[in-house]
């Protein structure tokens, strides 16, 4: 591992949050995931669908690229539909500048005044007017990463203002940030002055120092969740197995039964638990199969199912001993969701829309920033109703 990648602007939430992370990872093996390769290749398509857009390359390029990211097998024809609505937002906010701004991708910036030998690559770039545009595009359908002070963003606007201060000079004075992730439907940004942003810069300079240094204390969290430590973190460990002391402390024993306050609190500190020793089961496999022995625990062959070695010929053995076809295949239509997508969804709708109704889904408990509607039971209620008086 490079050690001009100790501080990574996309880390930044952690070593701000528990210094002594990035020097514990560094001595941890780098794992990649399906999904972060499956999000490089996405990026990917974004960048050279947006220089096409912004005519920064010619078609035949685009085509040349995609061409070759499709031989890929993580590719996903998803991704172009994900690169369009990118680029409609990137047009969208550079059309709205009196006039035509300066539009760059995936810049290199440098972050190392800030963040000692730091570095960062900015999605999208934009200069117009006073204001500086930095819009990153996630391609992660689990959580909504919210703009608002975004260490990251932060750190490439930063960046941003240092290597085009020769060109823009004291110009700008506002930055907006973006954070664009089309699989959730979430466009969102958070803006703040150049002054404030300068201001955050130097606050962070001594908690910089200190991560790259190996100084401080550990310190657990949210942001421990794409740690390579986690799972195996002795201070996130104390942290959740204590995650209830203080519930006890507060509880009030007047009444048998949970107030809804107290069912509130043990179901949030319960989801972080389950999530961490989750994490936690799958470091105790790993660490089994790499061949250390963990007391107590040891790893069994899971249940197997039966796949043919070359089903067509058994299958052509069965109907050559007399046992009719019918009785082996199953005729059945195709799923909904597989005939829309063989037709299209404006030719499936215009076909067969009328035929369609959604119905309600199952009532499911989620925390309360959970952006979906709240569940209507009396609609359902109503809804039984009207089938019971048909």
């Amino acid at each position: 591992m490079s050690i001009h990648a100790l501080l990574s602007p996309s880390s930044a939430e952690r070593w701000l949050n528990c210094p002594l992370a990035p020097r514990t990872e560094a001595q941890l093996p780098k794992q990649t995931s399906e999904y972060a390769q499956e999000g490089t290749i996405a990026h990917s398509v974004c960048e050279i669908t947006a220089k096409k857009h912004f005519k920064k390359v010619k078609a035949a390029e685009y085509n040349k690229v995609i061409k070759k990211l499709k031989t890929n097998p993580l590719w996903n024809d998803e991704m172009l539909h994900t690169a369009e609505t990118y680029v409609e937002h990137l047009a969208e906010r550079a059309m709205e500048f009196e006039n035509e701004p300066y539009i760059a991708f995936e810049v290199k910036v440098d972050i190392s005044m800030y963040v000692p030998e730091a570095f960062g690559r900015c999605d999208c770039i934009i200069f117009g007017g006073d204001t500086l545009v930095i819009t990153d595009y996630k391609h992660g359908k689990g959580i909504s990463v919210n703009p608002e002070k975004n260490p990251q963003l932060m750190l490439y606007a930063l960046g941003a203002l240092k290597l085009y201060e020769p060109l823009f000079g004291a110009v700008l004075q506002n930055i907006e940030i973006y954070i664009d992730q089309p699989r959730l439907n979430s466009y969102k940004n958070w803006n703040c002055t150049v002054n404030e942003l300068l201001e955050w810069g130097e606050s962070i300079k001594t908690k910089a120092e200190m991560a790259f240094m190996g100084f401080g204390e550990y310190h657990a969290g949210d942001w421990c969740r794409f740690c390579r430590a986690n799972g195996t973190c002795k201070a996130q460990a104390e942290q959740q197995i204590s995650a209830f002391d203080d519930f006890s402390e507060a509880t009030n024993y007047s009444s048998a039964l949970l107030t809804p306050d107290e069912i509130s609190k043990v179901l949030e500190r319960g989801k972080k638990l389950v999530a961490w020793f989750e994490t936690v089961k799958e470091k105790a496999l790993e660490t089994i199969l790499s061949g250390t022995n963990i007391p107590g625990w040891k790893v069994v062959e899971g249940r197997s199912s039966r796949i043919w070695t070359d089903q067509d010929k058994a299958l052509e053995k069965l109907q050559a001993s007399g046992i009719d076809r019918a009785a082996i295949y199953d005729n059945v239509p195709k799923t909904l969701t597989k005939l829309e997508k063989m037709l299209g969804a404006t030719k499936f709708k215009e076909l067969v829309g009328d035929f369609i109704v959604k119905s309600q889904g199952k009532p499911t408990l989620v925390s309360a920033d959970d952006t979906r509607k709240e569940f209507n039971s009396a609609v359902t209620d109503f809804a039984g109703i009207v089938n019971e008086n048909q």
